[in-house]
């Protein structure tokens, strides 16, 4: 079972999507998308098998969550480098999003 203590060395923090677009290469549908975390952090890259219920012009400026400390992941000729957060459903993966508009960077607490 996972204690809070494993909970807290998660750095999860808010951030804008910039720029979203297929990832070609990847076995599954995926987007690659660029996120802005803040001055703090920066613009980073990842990974989301997300196609089912986004498309990349509606993605572009939504606000999401992600873990920003796991290590980076090669998918297909792509560095992820943060774990974009969402539930799974019927019809696909739903975004974790705040409800109101958050600063880019800010921490999950």
């Amino acid at each position: 079972m996972a204690t809070f203590e494993d909970f807290m060395k998660l750095d999860i923090r808010v951030g804008t999507i910039l720029k979203a677009e297929e990832l070609k290469k990847a076995k599954k549908p995926a987007y690659k998308l660029e996120i802005d975390f803040g001055k703090e952090i920066g613009i980073k890259k990842s990974s989301a098998q997300i196609t089912n219920l986004y498309t990349p012009e509606e993605l572009v400026g939504k606000q999401i969550l992600a873990v920003v400390n796991f290590p980076q992941k090669q998918i297909a000729d792509f560095l992820s480098e943060v774990l974009v957060l969402g539930t799974y459903s019927k019809e696909g993966v739903i975004l974790i999003t705040p409800d109101k508009k958050a600063g880019d960077g800010d921490k999950l607490g």
